[in-house]
């Protein structure tokens, strides 16, 4: 029977009283009583490592760390106490590998910075980056020290809870007001940010970190002009600094101004040689415009600074069309092996394997890397598939029939905004490419600024229920004057076009707040097959955002509440949502085109069936792929991996995937 949490807590204070005063066969006791009531008890495992540590016992520590590891491979300070670990038995370079996967977790873990300033040769290129960093970190006060790392341990209530502790102590302290904004962050609450930035600005508009980070929720916020502003600014008081060149770089790619960021990135790369981040990016921003040579280019130049850079590896595979040769293969494949590359590195590798060597045929090896690429990613991620089941329950539950009846002729009445929804990789940036080669139609990205307004509905507390139920409180005026913010905060993104696209795929689970708030703009449900969709999104590794991705069962219950939402959808919105199959757009491409320029009341442009041809930025996993004329080789490849998709079938199916296929 487990303990009470009360017993937990004697225990635990126990433990570290006897901890502290060098006790540590006594500490043991309350420690291992723990365990055989909990195995799963982290806090437990942790300082029983330190204990055996401190005894000399360094192989059972190493051991406690193990199973601590398997438990949350997240938490920064099991791999500073390996660190430890390591550093007295004398093994500096698996110690320094520790260290950096540490601070990789929990960038505020001072000791483990100063550890690896101790273990470094003196010209190391990262030399630089962890002074700078000890430095920083010990010029804040303890609270903030604490307070930072609880934030990076994903302890978020008692990280503001301590920081605004120290704040009404201290209400002008600019690193407090820092970390309480990326506390913010954190919560969605960009807003409050981006306030509190701005405030500290006030108080030291020298600040150049309180600057940094204020670009960077401005770009969260979708203000792109005034985080160009800003990074325009750090970037004329020190003009050679080659972060701040890529940091206004940055910017400018996300205003589409590609050549003078270009040209900054090139500056950069000048300014730092050794940094494999600046052709990366470089990279991604000639990927976007179709300079595919070009990307290969940057990306092979950043593998040549550092040779287990996994994220240049997985772009060259996200290019979709770079063949990698075997020699690279076996490189890879030896890399995601060795013990000094980082596990976010790691992750990159598997999912770059698992493509070169589906596209070689091997379709065994090939699933085996996707899936370990996606359990190390989802031991990184705290998603639950019930929660997403319960926001579905809770959209059928309080849209409906008499919800929408009572707003009749409310919300903007504005026809501008073309939603394309659905799952990732479901044939929605085709859609785009088809539809922004139409004179009248701009293509833009996948905004989230539907998301970002969902979040302010929902408040503050992570347990609230008051969206979508708070949908039935909102007056005329505040439809109205939602959907008119939607507009004004997405003109950015716009051109000349009569009507523009916003293909945020998830926003499938918002339509409701959508369609009353934008009653006439048009929405386009991109299907796919289930077994190819999901599939598709199993072996993608996305930036952020889809983390119902990273587990087979996971991605094939997203696709069962997609499917009965998007029913529910249709039935109270009949004539708004138009469903392309993509499979049968394949198959008859005009026929198929027509229907849908059709439904948006749009003449027929020749252009739209040429869509290969045209010109234009595009930011997602299929940007090279929309370059080319259609093909029906992949309609089917899900097929080749069949043997090993059985939890995926069974999550779905069969029945439910014969029913999709008739409908």
């Amino acid at each position: 029977m487990k303990q009470s949490i009360n017993d937990r807590q004697a225990r635990l204070a126990q433990a570290k009283r006897s901890l502290n005063q060098g006790l540590f066969s006594e500490a043991k006791i309350p420690l291992n009583l723990l365990l055989k009531s909990d195995e799963a008890d982290q806090e437990a495992w942790y300082l029983l490592a330190v204990c055996q540590r401190y005894a000399g016992e360094l192989n059972d520590a190493l051991s406690s760390l193990q199973i601590l590891r398997d438990l949350n491979p997240g938490y920064g300070r099991l791999y500073q106490e390996m660190g430890h670990c390591l550093v007295a038995g004398q093994e500096s370079a698996r110690a320094l590998l520790a260290y950096r996967q540490a601070v990789q977790f929990n960038a505020a873990l001072l000791a483990s910075w100063q550890k690896m300033a101790e273990l470094l040769s003196v010209d190391d290129p990262l030399m630089p980056q962890v002074k700078a960093r000890i430095d920083e970190l010990q010029r804040l006060p303890l609270e903030i020290q604490s307070a930072s790392s609880m934030l990076h341990e994903g302890r978020l209530l008692k990280a503001e809870q301590l920081c605004r502790h120290f704040l009404r102590q201290n209400p002008q302290h600019v690193e407090a007001m820092r970390l309480l904004a990326q506390i913010g962050v954190k919560h969605y609450v960009l807003d409050d940010a981006e306030f509190l930035l701005e405030s500290a600005l006030e108080f030291a508009p020298g600040h150049d970190g309180v600057r940094q980070d204020l670009v960077h929720v401005l770009h969260k916020r979708q203000k792109y002009e005034r985080a160009l502003q800003q990074a325009q600014a750090l970037y004329q008081g020190a003009p050679d600094n080659g972060h701040l060149q890529m940091l206004l770089a940055n910017q400018l790619v996300a205003v589409s101004q590609f050549e003078q960021a270009l040209a900054l990135y090139e500056q950069a790369r000048q300014v730092m040689p050794a940094n494999a981040y600046v052709p990366l990016m470089q990279g991604h921003a000639l990927k976007t415009l179709g300079q595919q040579q070009a990307a290969v280019d940057a990306y092979q130049q950043a593998i040549s600074i550092r040779e287990d850079f996994g994220d240049a590896y997985w772009s060259l595979a996200n290019l979709k069309t770079y063949a990698f040769s075997p020699q690279q293969i076996v490189h890879m494949a030896e890399l995601v092996l060795q013990p000094m590359v980082l596990p976010d590195d790691k992750i990159h590798l598997h999912f770059a394997l698992g493509k070169a060597l589906e596209d070689s045929g091997q379709f065994q090896r090939s699933f085996e890397h996707y899936q370990q690429g996606n359990e190390l990613k989802r031991a990184h991620t705290s998603y639950r598939a019930s929660k997403i089941s319960e926001e579905a329950d809770a959209q059928i539950k309080h849209c409906n029939t008499a919800l929408f009846d009572g707003r009749q002729g409310q919300g903007c009445e504005a026809a501008d905004p073309i939603f394309i929804v659905g799952l990732p990789r479901a044939g929605s940036t085709l859609l785009e490419q088809i539809l922004a080669s139409h004179s009248q139609v701009d293509g833009t990205m996948e905004l989230p600024n539907i998301l970002a307004m969902v979040h302010k509905l929902k408040g503050r507390k992570a347990d609230s229920s008051l969206y979508p139920a708070n949908l039935q409180e909102l007056s005329s005026q505040q439809l109205r004057e939602l959907g008119e913010t939607y507009l004004q905060e997405t003109r950015i993104h716009r051109g000349q076009g009569r009507f523009f696209i916003d293909k945020m795929p998830n926003n499938f689970r918002h339509l409701g707040l959508i369609h009353l708030i934008l009653p006439n703009a048009r929405i386009i449900d991109a299907r796919r097959h289930p077994m190819a969709c999901c599939f598709s999104g199993f072996k993608q590794l996305f930036a952020e955002g889809q983390e119902f991705s990273y587990s087979l069962t996971d991605i094939g219950r997203y696709y069962k509440d997609y499917v009965r939402l998007m029913a529910h959808w249709q039935h109270l919105m009949p004539g708004h949502i138009h469903r392309v199959q993509y499979e049968t757009l394949i198959g008859d491409f005009e026929n198929q085109v027509r229907s849908l320029l059709r439904f948006l009341g749009l003449p027929f442009e020749q252009a739209c069936l040429d869509f290969h041809q045209t010109k234009r930025a595009v930011k997602t996993a299929s940007s090279e792929q929309v370059r080319q004329p259609l093909y029906r080789s992949g309609l089917a490849q899900w097929q080749h991996f069949s043997p090993w998709l059985e939890p995926l079938q069974d999550t779905l199916g069969r029945d439910w995937l014969a029913q999709q296929e008739r409908d």
